[in-house]
């Protein structure tokens, strides 16, 4: 039986969520995919889970110059660096340290390893949609092309399909929607994997 569930995300000005391009750093623009993801998943928190307190600016005028000033301020704590955040810990090290500089340490962050089955990420990733909360994925290398775009990439998962032919999820980044399907998602084809971050008690 197919099942779809997208969650209610945010435009800022035409883009779907935020734009890792609008970033004028240098680094930011290249690899700030981790800190961006970041305020992606805290200003739908403020949307939607009802967390003003999640996002800085002006929650009924979202735009690109506050975006930009909310990613700079992140990146203090997800440095762009040679290599990228390529570590769930160090993501969530990062997050973690932002949440309790600005008294939100009730959220809790609780990761799934790239090496779990990919039967584990789907039930995590169904339920954590079901509960109305995206999630921040993290995949490294791939060895189907298709996936190019998505490479050595942070971005957000906020719904999913379920259809005959498997299952789909949908990824907000650079400033668009996507659907892909997780299984050839998933599995990568290499040693080293990425992974899953979810954002809890919100």
């Amino acid at each position: 039986m197919e099942k779809k569930r997208e969650l209610e995300y945010f435009n800022i000005e035409k883009s779907y969520g935020g734009n890792q391009r609008w970033m004028r750093d240098w680094w930011m623009h290249i690899g700030g995919c981790a800190a961006l993801t970041t305020c992606d998943m805290l200003i739908y928190c403020a949307l939607h889970r009802g967390r003003p307190e999640l996002y800085p600016y002006d929650l009924k005028n979202l735009s690109r110059k506050d975006y930009k000033k909310f990613g700079m301020h992140m990146k203090l704590y997800l440095q762009p660096r040679k290599g990228g955040i390529k570590e769930l810990s160090t993501f969530m090290d990062g997050v973690s340290l932002y949440l309790d500089d600005e008294n939100a340490g009730y959220i809790k962050l609780r990761a799934l390893d790239g090496h779990e089955s990919f039967d584990t990420a789907k039930r995590a990733l169904k339920e954590q949609i079901d509960e109305g909360l995206p999630a921040a994925y993290l995949m490294l290398k791939h060895q189907d092309k298709k996936f190019d775009f998505f490479e050595w990439h942070w971005f957000v998962v906020n719904g999913y399909e379920e259809k005959e032919d498997g299952f789909y999820i949908k990824v907000a980044t650079y400033g668009a929607a996507h659907w892909l399907k997780l299984d050839e998602l998933w599995e990568t084809g290499f040693d080293e994997r990425g992974g899953i971050v979810f954002f809890e008690n919100v």
